[in-house]
């Protein structure tokens, strides 16, 4: 059976094209970032060749615009966006950060659903593909019913281009059967992954409304300010040239004039000599009612993109045969549905308002933004840097651009903006971002994340598993309130109390935790209960079940005995902002011996040389340790070193889990505890 009906041979193309699109992105999901942009630049250049052919098809099917200023928007798109996405990485790894054990990775989003306008058919048709294909992604596009031919024919050479240059078949496609039925399929089908919509709001909602991510516009109700110091003769220029381009088609035009009431006659009279015609009342009047359908505030199509002589005409007067645009002097009350000709208008026409100064000026702009351009794009002309500022952060608009053409300087022509033919408005205007959309905003972005604190899993008792926190960058002020409990006088391998340890025994209860959420005196009597069990007393610095070892010089700078439990503190949880007393208590040269308990926590103290030259070293004994926190397995993997623990060594339960999986401990009970 043949299909007749326009709709479902609109909705079979859709599904045939989206499934065809799927297939060519998976092959060409492996391939390298030299190869993809060896793609995307013979797609450019291609375009670029063909800008005027495309833009005298354009004009041709749809009326809209003029050739020279379309063949300018079309080389824009082949030369100014791969421009600026060139050497940018948008295949496997983005960006390391060593630092924070972080890796970026590109992921492609899938296949991109393009609805192209028929405003700016052929520039948006090649901008779109370039920054789909720049990140792996293949494109179905949906042409607006009446620009399906120049539309198809610029995905047809950009096709071309880009199977010469080695693409899987299928990567570019066009609807040529488009309906909005159709474009609503290709919208809702399971292959496309994100929707770049361009067109009417009512085409918008319905890309927002299929499920899918999806990138919009909004409508652009352009207000350009003339502050008091601006260049009045080139603030003009800009903004007729601005209106003027392709008839006003860019959503992004200026679409009234704001002009300071110390400039406002210089800047009627540099229109007028600029190619400006103002309106009487009654013209106003009858370019209003044409500007609308009747009862509507849905734009005539039959003046969008026409020049300004041929509107006049159309509205039933005439104007000088060199007029290039239609001007409006309206009242500064005069905005919303009751002045047609305070909304966007997609042709060469403005409105001119006098404001008395900058104050009034801003809340004008912002009226004129309001009703009809929330989020888009305004436009300043001043030499005050300070005026400047202060516009800009007032505008509920995304582009304020400064000193140059509305329209030029949104889509980053006379900018540094990215170049772009689609525009977000952000939350005001409905949209999901207020960016100028590239290539970053169609791919995913992968993350590779190494752990960077350990984490205290269920074996240990719940009021411990905190402790990691310690280990955290966070300042001190911020950490949360643990309370410390008592913790076991011993533990083979860190996990299971000593024989001696008796559990019907109670630690003393701990303190309310200080303002820095550490309880430090608690940690200290814990340390010094640990030391204890080992044999080691308060201000002495050896087990009592071992012999005195032999005296050792003992550097000044060391803390005495009583500091060991405040430095085990400072290691765990970082040094303490409260300056530290001092024991009043001396030093002995046993004192070595302590130091040595805590291993890695304390430095050494270096032992006297064991013999005179030619006599045989003594063999080093194995010290085993007391305590291991974290920063002790750190600093041994750092120097490639073992930490030998026995049977009643205590460890972090951090400490445990890095030290086990790099290998660090050495578990023996033949050396002895010093």
């Amino acid at each position: 059976m043949s299909l007749r009906d326009s709709d479902l041979i609109s909705i079979q193309e859709a599904r045939e094209l989206a499934a065809r699109a799927a297939a060519a992105q998976k092959k060409f999901a492996a391939f390298s970032q030299e190869q993809v942009d060896a793609i995307v630049e013979a797609c450019a250049k291609a375009a670029a060749e063909n800008a005027e052919p495309l833009a005298r098809t354009a004009v041709e099917e749809t009326g809209f615009g003029n050739v020279p200023d379309k063949i300018v928007k079309n080389t824009f798109a082949a030369v100014n966006v791969p421009r600026a996405i060139r050497g940018m990485r948008t295949v496997g790894i983005l960006r390391e950060d060593r630092e924070k054990g972080i890796v970026e990775v590109a992921s492609p989003i899938g296949v991109v659903a393009a609805v192209i306008p028929s405003t700016n058919p052929t520039s948006t048709a090649i901008y779109k593909t370039l920054i789909s294909i720049k990140t792996q992604n293949a494109i179905v596009l949906s042409p607006h019913p009446s620009a399906i031919k120049c539309i198809c024919q610029a995905a047809t050479l950009l096709d071309r281009a880009a199977l010469t240059a080695g693409a899987p078949e299928g990567l570019i496609q066009c609807m040529r059967r488009t309906t909005l039925e159709g474009t609503r399929e290709l919208m809702h089908r399971p292959e496309v992954g994100v929707i770049l919509a361009t067109g009417g709001t009512g085409l918008v909602r319905a890309a927002y409304g299929s499920g899918k991510p999806a990138y919009g516009v909004g409508p652009g109700n352009v207000p350009a300010f003339i502050e008091r110091t601006a260049d009045v003769r080139k603030a003009v220029a800009d903004i007729i040239a601005g209106k003027t381009f392709d008839y006003g088609t860019i959503c992004s035009s200026e679409q009234a004039i704001i002009a300071e009431e110390s400039v406002h006659e210089r800047a009627f009279e540099e229109c007028r000599q600029q190619g400006a015609y103002f309106l009487s009342p009654d013209e106003i009047e009858k370019i209003a009612r044409l500007v609308f359908l009747p009862g509507s505030q849905t734009p005539n199509t039959k003046i969008v993109g026409r020049p300004a002589t041929l509107i006049a005409e159309m509205a039933g007067f005439k104007v000088p045969p060199a007029t290039r645009v239609l001007i409006a002097p309206l009242d500064p009350e005069q905005v919303g549905r009751e002045f047609p000709l305070s909304a966007e208008k997609l042709s060469p026409i403005l409105a001119f308002y006098a404001v008395a100064n900058l104050a009034a000026g801003i809340a004008l702009c912002r009226r004129l933004l309001e009703f009809g351009g929330l989020g888009h794009t305004c436009a300043i002309h001043s030499q005050n840097r300070s005026a400047i500022l202060e516009f800009g952060q007032a505008m509920p608009a995304f582009r304020v651009v400064v000193n140059s053409a509305s329209v030029h300087g949104s889509i980053g022509y006379s900018t540094n903006l990215f170049p772009a033919m689609t525009l977000g408005c952000g939350a005001p205007g409905g949209n999901i971002t207020s960016d100028n959309i590239g290539p970053q905003h169609l791919l995913n972005v992968k993350r590779i994340a190494w752990e960077s604190r350990g984490v205290e899993h269920r074996t240990i008792p719940a009021g411990q598993r905190m402790a990691g926190a310690a280990n955290s960058p966070e300042p001190e002020a911020v950490q949360e309130k643990v309370s410390v409990p008592a913790v076991p006088a011993s533990a083979p391998s860190g996990l299971a109390p000593s024989p001696e340890a008796k559990p019907e025994e109670k630690q003393p209860a701990a303190p309310a935790a200080s303002a820095g959420g550490v309880d430090r005196a608690a940690i200290a009597r814990v340390v010094e209960n640990v030391l204890a069990s080992q044999g080691i007393a308060r201000g002495s610095g050896s087990p009592k079940s071992l012999p005195e070892p032999a005296a050792a010089p003992v550097a000044k700078e060391l803390a005495p005995p009583s500091s060991i439990a405040a430095e085990i503190a400072d290691r765990l949880f970082g040094p303490s902002t409260k300056p530290r007393t001092e024991s009043a208590e001396t030093l002995s040269p046993a004192s070595s011996g302590t130091m040595k308990t805590l291993g890695a926590l304390i430095p050494s103290v270096p032992a006297p040389d064991a013999g005179k030259k030619g006599e045989a070293s003594p063999k080093a004994a194995i010290d085993i340790q007391v305590f291991v926190s974290e920063n002790d397995v750190r600093r041994a993997m750092t120097r490639s070193e073992k930490i030998f623990i026995g049977r009643k060594t205590i460890l972090t339960p951090s400490a445990r889990d890095l030290g086990l999986e790099h290998e660090v401990f050495v578990e023996t009970e033949a050396g002895s505890i010093r």
